[in-house]
């Protein structure tokens, strides 16, 4: 379903769509922050994407194609494969429209969000949960098409989807009182980017756009980078609403032209992010919605005394991965630590550890150790979590010192992963 078709949306095309859209997509809040213009020196303001009733901008996309789509094929019906945001978009889009929609899903998707797209899709939305991964979902959900001759509804690679995300940027240059300086917003497959981009630089030429990516799936700023759209052989799908191996070549060839340009923030950066919305703002986000926060950081330097918009793309956060979530920002923070620690195997070596060993605040949160009676030492796998990042290099030296240290596994990943 790939293009490479020289396109890019016209602004009549989005003031087109933004019509359309009315009545279904909210005019979503642009709000100012306090607490982050402070930090950054600059005015700050947060695009509340969150806040739609599909809780992310893909509502846009969605809907906006498929009431573009010709009568008779409406009545064949469409399908999509997604596991995420878009696939409640398109339900909503297609109880709103009251057209049947096939759903693909790979068959490892979470129950919570199987249930979440049956309950805006209601009776017009079939879900088929088939396939390991997405690329497989999607691909059985192509020749379903070429079969059943149903619309395809691409999540990123498609000009009324891209049409239909441009809007958020409309709303945003309606509601600001003074003209964006920075407008920063997240990149997946790159349709929110491709279309807020062509839309701005038409009608602000003189803001900047910058796209934000996981570092551990920048397909994106590798593309740009390499001149041609790439395809990554590898990523890391934690960012789950952002991590693609390969952007649409459509999306591709718009932010090759428009874009000002792309950064990758660390997953662990992101994480602390997440934690930092909830517990400083009460914002639920997900880890897709909170990059463009999390990458004010990398640009406090060129951003300070600006007027800067961060698109907040989505709020559909599993409450079941909090643990990881807090996890990761503890270790890209630099306050959480495993070790491999050499027990000796006498009465009161736990105790001498942590009395002699640890700081008053550092606290043991991960302890797994078997006794072998015939060792001299038993090796035990210790997380400790730090009152700041200072205190690891005492911490290590008084292990080694007193004859507990065996090896430090948070720069070991290989490692890490198997024992922890």
């Amino acid at each position: 379903m790939e293009t490479t078709t020289l396109y890019y949306p016209e602004v009549r095309d989005i003031y087109s769509a933004a019509k359309i859209l009315q009545g279904v997509a909210l005019k979503t809040p642009l709000q100012s922050n306090q607490r982050l213009s402070r930090k950054f020196g600059a005015n700050i303001q947060l695009k509340r994407e969150d806040l739609q009733q599909v809780r992310s901008y893909k509502i846009r996309g969605a809907y906006h194609k498929i009431s573009t789509i010709s009568e008779v094929n409406k009545s064949k019906g469409i399908v999509c494969a997604s596991a995420g945001n878009h696939a409640q978009g398109v339900a909503l889009s297609c109880k709103l429209l009251q057209i049947h929609g096939t759903i693909y899903m790979p068959v490892t998707t979470p129950a919570q969000k199987i249930e979440q797209v049956k309950m805006f899709g209601e009776d017009y939305v079939e879900i088929t949960l088939a396939g390991d991964t997405f690329d497989d979902s999607q691909q059985l959900a192509i020749e379903d098409c070429k079969v059943s001759e149903k619309t395809f509804v691409h999540p990123f690679n498609d000009e009324k989807v891209i049409e239909g995300q441009a809007t958020v940027g409309l709303e945003v240059l309606n509601q600001s009182e003074v003209t964006p300086d920075y407008i920063i917003l997240p990149i997946g497959g790159g349709g929110l980017a491709a279309g807020v981009s062509s839309l701005i630089k038409a009608l602000s030429p003189e803001t900047k756009i910058i796209g934000v990516e996981p570092m551990g799936a920048p397909a994106m700023k590798t593309s740009l980078e390499k001149g041609e759209n790439f395809k990554l052989s590898t990523i890391d799908k934690f960012v789950d609403g952002a991590a693609v191996r390969r952007v649409g070549d459509l999306n591709f060839k718009i932010c090759q032209r428009w874009l000002d340009g792309v950064i990758a923030v660390p997953e662990g950066k992101i994480c602390e992010t997440i934690l930092e919305l909830y517990n400083k703002e009460a914002l639920v986000v997900e880890p897709a919605g909170a990059m463009s926060v999390a990458a004010l950081d990398e640009l406090k330097e060129e951003i300070a005394g600006k007027n800067v918009v961060c698109v907040v793309s989505g709020g559909n956060n599993d409450i079941t991965r909090t643990a990881e979530i807090k996890e990761r920002a503890l270790l890209y923070t630099n306050l959480k630590h495993y070790f491999i620690v050499k027990f000796p195997q006498r009465a009161g070596a736990l105790r001498q550890f942590v009395v002699e060993i640890l700081g008053p605040e550092d606290d043991i949160t991960h302890f797994e150790y078997t006794k072998k009676t015939n060792r001299e030492n038993g090796a035990a796998v210790v997380g400790i979590q730090l009152k700041s990042p200072a205190d690891l290099s005492p911490l290590m030296e008084k292990m080694k010192q007193h004859n507990f240290y065996g090896d430090y596994l948070n720069d070991k990943p290989e490692l890490f992963q198997f024992l922890v």
